[in-house]
């Protein structure tokens, strides 16, 4: 019998890499917020080229602060994508905010630029797009309709960690940038997220608002809470887990982006089969491989017959009832989704299991 290939599974560093370093700081006296956090916070600039760096109890965290350090408030309206994760658009409702629906583009399920320039209206207050399962959206146009209406624009790159577009790192082309370490993701930490932040004139703000609206480093005898803030800073702990990832975050998003270029060439050539598409300057990493097909039910029950697991593993988000009061036909949505499989594409997929998918896929 073929092994199990799962669509998602946990990555954690060597044990000779990761436990020295966790036992280390477990009995240091100092597991909160602390040294190994701004350690963390550094490394992970550095690596993947992004200023301004703040990191969080986990991505959702982190778009709350992005949020509200982009001026939402109750009332307000913010645009984004049904396509996602529950969380970048309940992190929406946190601030008292309404979702407006963006479609999305059905060759990627990505947000539509063009669908984006006709949702706007006078109590737009920011821009929410997410770079789904690695791909990039399409940037350029995006960030053009958000300057010209000077809209802030956040990016949810909680998929999307390694992925560039047009040479510059996810995550920086946007006014604030949110990533994940969530268990399933590129680079889990357990939980954990980042905040970037293009201007630096935020930073002092972002850190009072994950750390109920003081700064670390103030008495608190003489500290004066002047805003709201939360309890969402990053632990020791957790960065210490993050500071041993980043030393082999490389292999890990080199395999993802392997497997889904093979699997790029090998599906131009099977009728039948789709996949996502990026812009041209874009480049994946492919944390969910995007298989599009008007047979993708067949094809799921065909690889899960032969132990792959494959799903669409999402909900579409304007499916729930709490987001009732924004609902409006979505047809590029509608036809996404039916087309929709997401295959296993990560670290653990082989050489072997790749063309196992293929195979079944090309009997299918």
């Amino acid at each position: 019998m073929n092994k199990i290939v799962p669509l998602v599974k946990v990555f954690f560093a060597p044990r000779e890499c990761l436990m020295p370093q966790l036992e280390s700081v477990l009995y240091s006296g100092q597991i909160a917020e602390g040294q190994q956090v701004y350690e963390f916070e550094e490394e992970f600039g550095n690596k993947f080229k992004i200023p301004n760096v703040l990191a969080m109890s986990s991505g959702t965290a982190a778009l709350h602060a992005a949020l509200t350090l982009a001026g939402v408030q109750p009332g307000d309206e913010v645009i984004s994508t049904p396509m996602t994760a529950e969380p970048t658009n309940t992190s929406i409702l946190y601030c008292g905010a309404k979702v407006v629906w963006a479609d999305v583009d059905p060759l990627s399920g990505n947000i539509d630029p063009d669908s984006i320039r006709q949702s706007i209206t006078v109590k737009t207050k920011a821009i929410v797009v997410v770079h789904y399962a690695g791909y990039p959206v399409r940037l350029a146009e995006i960030r053009a309709i958000a300057n010209e209406y000077c809209i802030p624009l956040i990016e949810d790159c909680a998929h999307a960690l390694g992925a560039t577009y047009d040479g510059k790192a996810i995550g920086t082309v946007g006014d604030f940038g949110i990533f994940s370490f969530q268990a399933i993701k590129h680079m889990p930490t357990v939980d954990g997220g980042v905040l970037t932040l293009a201007n630096d004139k935020y930073l002092t703000n972002a850190k009072k608002f994950r750390w109920f609206g003081m700064l670390k480093g103030v008495p608190r005898t003489e500290v004066d809470i002047q805003s709201i803030g939360y309890k969402y800073n990053m632990n020791n702990v957790t960065a210490t887990i993050g500071l041993a990832q980043l030393q082999n975050i490389d292999s890990v998003l080199n395999r993802y982006i392997e497997n889904g270029v093979y699997f790029d060439r090998q599906f131009k050539n099977i009728q039948g089969v789709d996949f996502a598409h990026s812009d041209k300057v874009a480049k994946s990493s492919y944390w969910l491989y995007t298989l599009l097909s008007d047979n993708s039910n067949e094809i799921e029950k065909a690889l899960n017959a032969n132990g792959i697991m494959a799903s669409k593993l999402h909900r579409p988000n304007n499916m729930h009832s709490i987001f009732n009061n924004s609902n409006k036909p979505l047809p590029g949505l509608d036809k996404f989704y039916k087309r929709l499989l997401h295959i296993p594409c990560g670290w653990w997929v082989s050489d072997e299991d790749r063309q196992r998918i293929v195979d079944v896929i090309k009997k299918g």
